[in-house]
This record gives structure tokens, C-alpha cells and sequence, in this order.
């Protein structure tokens, strides 16, 4: 999947808080400031701790080489918010645990650390993720794979809708399986008042 332009593939304006909008991550410009989350400490999940920026670079510049998989950064009023990477799950390892459809895509998502305590913050990010993500034709379904000891994006999960189908063992983790449909996506926001 080519993520080499600049165009902005989505746009949610958020009432208090401002514009999220989501682009295409660009490997010279943003591998410095990914370099910084994916060593912060609350970042641990990522797997990226204690790594020097050559490493970092080399392992976004594979993800961006690899065909259905794409990678964006997040940016609340221009300024850099989260990372997200989105893969085809059929062409994925996490196919070899179940029985990957089609319409499957995948999803990681890295938040970056506030400059100042936005209320919901996180659930504006993952919510705008999930949006952005049924907003495509292509998405019937998406499938995430977290560590069964991150707590935090397992209430987020399921607050967006995720149904949790088992525990698999990663080759690098030990991790819920689980799905959500534009549906189960829907139904969750509409219980909030959310959408």
C-alpha cells in the first residue's frame, strides 16, 4: 500500500478539543519523534524499549516496504498525537490463528505522550481510529491482537465494541483475540451517545 504522499486520509473535527486528522507516516520526517514514544515507558507493549534510532528507522522503513501494510501518524491541530499501523490480516502471521476473512484488517495504535491533560484524550484517538478505519470500503472487520497484560487497551477495546474470542501465543506475546464490526462499532458509540 503506497503511504508516500502527504494527503490527509481522515478528518474528525472533536467538539472542546479540536481537529484529529490522519496521514501517512513519513520515515525522515516523523522516525524522530516515534524514536521518543516507542521508548517511553508506558510504550513497553510496543517491544521497541531501549532501542537507538537507527533501529527504529529500519524497522518503519521494513513496515513501509511491506506490501498490505500501512502506517500513519495522528495529529491533533497539526501537531504529531499518535502512531497507527493498519496490515491485512489474511497476509498477516495473525492468520495462521484463525480463519482470516477478506474484509480483515488489523490495527496497532501507539499514543503519544500530552503536552497537557486533554479530557478523553485516548478514547478520542482510539475512536477516531475505529472510525477512520470502517470509513473504508475495504474494512468489513477489524481484528487486534494485545497483550493479555495491557489492561488499559483492553477496556478500550471493549468499550469500542471488540467481542474477545481466546488467547493465542504469539511467537513474541501471549494475547486476546479479538473483533469488531462496523455494527458492534455503532451499537457501542450509540450506547455513549458517542455517534
Amino acid at each position: 500500500m503506497d503511504t508516500t504522499n502527504d494527503t490527509t486520509v481522515y478528518s474528525r473535527e472533536i467538539s472542546g478539543i479540536g481537529t484529529i486528522q490522519l496521514r501517512p507516516l513519513h520515515i525522515q520526517t516523523d522516525i524522530k519523534i516515534i524514536h521518543d514514544w516507542v521508548n517511553r515507558p508506558y510504550a513497553t507493549y510496543w517491544g521497541m524499549q531501549n532501542t537507538n534510532l537507527e533501529y527504529v528507522q529500519e524497522q518503519y522503513q521494513e513496515i513501509i516496504d511491506t506490501p498490505h501494510h500501512d502506517t500513519f501518524i495522528g495529529t491533533l491541530d497539526n501537531i504529531p498525537i499518535f502512531l497507527m499501523e493498519r496490515y491485512k490480516a489474511s497476509k498477516d502471521t495473525i492468520a495462521n490463528y484463525y480463519n482470516a476473512l477478506d474484509g480483515d484488517y488489523g490495527m496497532h495504535i501507539l499514543v503519544g505522550p500530552p503536552k497537557e491533560r486533554i479530557p478523553k484524550f485516548t478514547w478520542h484517538v482510539f475512536s477516531t481510529i475505529m472510525a477512520y478505519l470502517f470509513s473504508t470500503t475495504a474494512v468489513k472487520r477489524v481484528v487486534v491482537e494485545p497483550d493479555i497484560n495491557n489492561k488499559k487497551i483492553h477496556v478500550l477495546n471493549k468499550r469500542a465494541g471488540f467481542q474477545y474470542y481466546k488467547e493465542i501465543a504469539l511467537p513474541h506475546k501471549k494475547a486476546h483475540l479479538a473483533f469488531c464490526t462496523p455494527e458492534q462499532f455503532h451499537n457501542a458509540f450509540a450506547k455513549e451517545n458517542l455517534i
